[in-house]
């Protein structure tokens, strides 16, 4: 099947899958994995591997799953799980709540959700956005304890900072293999510009429905009043002592640092042995892994090393859950990638090219919502646009970094059950599927709708 028919199935499959979570209490993980393969079936693949004339090999169905499964759990997959144990111990050391002091410390115990919709836009600079939120939900959650701010407003206010920067700011592979497509990839530095200008709409229409929908919906982790209201002595005096400000950061600071200097060297295509080391201390799974010493050497200081066994055990049970749904979403992506539907909303783009920059962002949009994945989104999206730049009058430098920003604003619009930040942000901030779609889903078309319109009025001026 192929087509606009294979477009109506795709939607009707999505509606089908949301029935099944929120109405009938079907697990995430088996409603997606039940999509995935009746969506494979009437899409078209092969039920296995099949040889092409041309002697290429097209993926049977159960390849398909399978790869879809292992290449989330390849990516994320040990992410998360040392992310949480981090998250576990410095919940235990009392680290989180020097962090919360911290943060509250430097921006007022009022303004809890725009810290860490800030703390997440820079950090997601140089840091994935699923790796980002994992190292900074600790912080989260010790906040939500410490204000009595609403966890859902937390955690879309995070997740919006997080996905901005991801999405529109180098060195973020998504927006430099765009901008480079488009033909100002020698040119990053304005694009990095242009990302941090363009968030400026979003974050604020972040914050103002972050605060909103806190009020309207609810996780599960919601501070208990009479926790909110103990004095900081007495939250103290719970865990003894609190480690100092250096080692309750130095297990979040470590590996975003590691990162950060990864992708610097990376993007100025540094090499040498070095540049080796630093390159492969800042891979995810290795800067996590660093983190997790420090983290590790702290419960020692605290004299909770015997306790580590049973952190370790109870986290790994917490994230289980987490990683089979995250990889069960990253199956629909793959089914979806695989089947006709990306290569038929390719071939029908020009109809949509008299839009100008809403173009790009409308079909980066299409794309992010079928597929899921942001850099999918992004690169495919530029590789279809850059042809038509003259013709939508976007063929300068300045208005071709407005066309990847537009590109990135698509690639936020939206986030379903097809991507795997959805399920990190709806899992780790203690929301159902169906409040994450009222919450998570619903703001990041606020997020992708306000770009969008800061993008056009900034077009409007910028030749």
């Amino acid at each position: 099947m192929t087509g606009l028919p294979l477009i109506f199935v795709f939607v009707l499959a999505i509606v089908l899958m949301i029935f099944l979570i929120s109405k009938w209490n079907v697990h995430p993980f088996v409603a997606i994995m039940l999509v995935s393969l009746v969506l494979g079936f009437i899409a078209g693949i092969p039920l296995v591997n099949r040889v092409e004339p041309d002697g290429s090999v097209t993926q049977g169905l159960a390849n398909v799953i399978g790869a879809g499964f292992s290449g989330t759990f390849s990516s994320i997959g040990i992410v998360i799980i040392l992310g949480a144990l981090i998250g576990s111990i410095l919940e235990q050391t009392g680290a989180a709540l020097k962090l919360a002091d911290m943060v509250i410390a430097l921006v007022g115990k009022n303004n809890p959700v725009l810290a860490m919709e800030l703390m997440g836009w820079v950090v997601s600079i140089p840091v994935f956005c699923d790796s980002g939120f994992v190292i900074l939900n600790p912080i989260r959650t010790a906040l939500v304890r410490r204000t009595g701010a609403s966890s859902v407003a937390m955690s879309v206010g995070l997740g919006s900072g997080l996905y901005l920067a991801h999405v529109f700011i180098p060195p973020t592979p998504g927006p430099i293999a765009a901008a480079s497509t488009l033909g100002i990839g020698d040119n990053l530095l304005m694009v990095m510009g242009f990302g941090a200008l363009c968030s400026v709409l979003p974050l604020a229409a972040a914050y103002f429905f972050s605060r909103m929908i806190g009020g309207k919906v609810s996780a599960d982790d919601e501070a208990d009043t009479g926790e909110v209201v103990k004095t900081y002595e007495e939250l103290v005096a719970e865990y003894g002592k609190l480690p100092n400000g250096w080692d309750a950061i130095a297990p979040i600071l470590v590996p975003i640092l590691l990162m950060a200097f990864s992708s610097v060297l990376a993007m100025m295509k540094v090499t040498g042995t070095a540049a080796d080391i630093i390159a492969f201390l800042g891979t995810p799974i290795i800067a996590l892994a660093v983190g997790t010493l420090f983290a590790v050497i702290q419960l020692n200081g605290a004299g909770k090393m015997k306790q580590f066994y049973n952190l370790t055990n109870e986290t790994l049970k917490t994230v289980g859950p987490i990683l089979f749904v995250t990889a069960a979403g990253g199956v629909l992506g793959k089914v979806i990638s695989s089947s006709d539907m990306v290569n038929y909303i390719s071939s029908h783009a020009t109809a949509l090219s008299t839009m100008g920059i809403f173009f790009p962002f409308l079909l980066s949009a299409i794309l992010k919502s079928a597929q899921g994945s942001s850099t999918v989104a992004l690169t495919t999206t530029a590789g279809i646009v850059a042809p038509l730049l003259p013709v939508l009058g976007l063929d300068s430098p300045v208005r071709a970094a407005l066309c990847c920003m537009a590109i990135g604003a698509g690639a936020m619009t939206v986030s379903h059950a097809n991507d795997s930040f959805f399920w990190v942000v709806t899992n780790f901030g203690a929301m159902s599927p169906e409040r994450g779609y009222k919450a998570w889903t619903l703001n990041t078309l606020v997020l992708g709708v306000a770009a969008a319109l800061e993008i056009f009025v900034l077009s409007l001026f910028l030749r």
